[in-house]
């Protein structure tokens, strides 16, 4: 059993509760005892526990009274009603006031310890799900549509990682995605779980710069009750949720510096401790993390640490950009189309040859995600059979063959900086516009704003409009 996790022994019978708590304590858990039901309630707060082992029959209130007050303080921690009265109606009144289990007396100590590691392995299922644990739905290497080399290369990498890590003891190694925003790193991250090993347990995925620092470090190691002021009852973190499963942390480059120590303890201990805690838990976690920027760029400007880095990197996995994907962008467009069609009530719509040729044209900046939701919207406001060029709203500034053009011997990153400043000029500057014209996110807008160094020319601020 994981270190770290607490039992909470009720029981009035002073040699069963010492058995008991011997018993645990050398298979790894964390223990207290109490005699009464008062002494148990008074312990919640100090000692915290996962699981509770309840006797009914108590000096003073009895066990179902214990249980319905420990329920008023804490709605989540497992309890389990052990008695030597079996009858029915305690049985239901029990289960009434919320027990995870009841057992009977005399008491099996393997039977016992089994039972709490069930009680803990819902925990956290229970707590994995409610922090949107995504099913095996759309997931998988089915879901990377395309025919193109650099994606046949992409799911052939996928599939050495998953045999390689076939017959593999322990926790597979972290993986980093880089790619482009937009370009379906999520897709890679969820293929590498549910193609391999680890498929039937939890995938947790969390954006590290969607959550201000402060509450991202409670969402990944969750908190004791008590802890802070709004902590009213504790909280299993994102890590534990996904004990045994695979953690996905999107845009690990928005992570501040700080917690990016708790994260490497985690890849080299394999422990986490939860905010208000004084625990360390023991967990078995695959971690895959995603960038749209160079971490090494971050290392460098001393805001992402290197010992990390090469931690998340064992592996490493480049998700291509659609405009290095061929005939890719016509063959998502059509899947698209069929899906949003039948999602809409619309069948039968199609495109027209120019509309085709407007898509295999345009530059894609913001890859396959820029795509989808060009198709979702002309599908949505479609009143004909045929959708025409002027229905997928392209910005032609930004078609690849005009971009080839005006780049003539220009680098790559000449063409990324001109297509930047581009849409801030036609936007005047407004942040969220041009970033949406872009097909990007305000955070990765910003960050080539500040990278290629452009300036508002009306004041000559290097910070834009929102």
């Amino acid at each position: 059993m994981k270190a770290g996790n607490a039992v909470l022994i009720v029981e009035d019978e002073e040699t069963l509760a010492k058995n008991i708590a011997s018993y645990l304590r050398r298979a790894g858990y964390d223990t207290a005892v109490a005699h009464d039901a008062e002494h148990g309630i008074g312990l919640l707060e100090s000692f915290r526990p996962d699981v509770i082992l309840l006797d009914y029959n108590l000096p003073g209130i009895d066990g179902l009274e214990a249980l319905r007050r420990i329920r008023e303080l804490d709605r989540r921690v497992k309890i389990v009603l052990v008695t030597g009265h079996g009858n029915v109606r305690i049985a239901v009144e029990a289960m009434k006031a919320n027990a995870f289990d009841y057992v009977a007396k005399p008491v099996v100590l393997s039977e016992l310890k089994a039972l709490i590691e069930k009680a803990i392995g819902e925990e956290r299922r229970d707590e994995a799900i409610a922090h949107v644990q995504r099913g095996a739905g759309a997931a998988g290497l089915a879901s990377i549509v395309g025919e193109s080399t650099a994606i046949l290369a992409l799911k052939e990498t996928i599939r050495q990682l998953v045999r390689a890590e076939a017959g593999m003891v322990g926790t597979p190694p972290p993986v980093l995605i880089t790619g482009e925003t937009g370009a379906g790193k999520e897709l890679v991250a969820r293929a590498i779980h549910f193609e391999g090993a680890r498929a039937a347990r939890p995938f947790v995925e969390i954006n590290c710069g969607s959550i201000p620092g402060s509450l991202l470090e409670s969402e990944l190691f969750g908190y004791e009750r008590g802890a802070f002021t709004d902590a009213r009852e504790k909280k299993i973190g994102l890590v534990e949720a996904a004990d045994a499963g695979t953690l996905f942390l999107d845009e690990i480059g928005d992570m501040e510096f700080a917690l990016q120590v708790k994260l490497l303890r985690v890849l080299e201990e394999k422990v986490i401790r939860r905010l208000g805690s004084v625990r360390d838990r023991a967990v078995d976690v695959r971690i895959l993390s995603a960038t749209n920027r160079p971490l090494e760029d971050l290392v460098a400007a001393g805001r992402f640490r290197s010992d990390l880095l090469f931690r998340l990197r064992i592996v490493s996995i480049h998700a291509p950009p659609l405009r290095e994907r061929g005939g890719d962008a016509m063959l998502l467009a059509r899947h698209f189309l069929a899906r949003f069609a039948a999602s809409y009530g619309k069948p039968g719509l199609a495109l027209t040859p120019a509309a085709e040729r407007a898509i295999e044209g345009y530059a894609w900046p913001g890859n396959v995600r820029e795509l989808r939701n060009v198709i979702e919207q002309a599908v949505l406001l479609a009143s004909d059979p045929e959708i025409e060029p002027a229905q997928l709203k392209l910005t032609s500034g930004f078609a690849a063959t005009q971009t080839v053009a005006a780049a003539g011997s220009a680098t790559l990153e000449e063409v990324e900086r001109d297509m930047v400043r581009s849409a801030l000029e036609r936007t005047l500057w407004n942040v969220s516009r041009a970033a949406q014209l872009l097909g990007i996110s305000r955070d990765t807008l910003r960050y080539r704003i500040a990278k290629f160094g452009l300036q508002r020319p009306s004041t000559g601020e290097s910070e834009p409009l929102a």
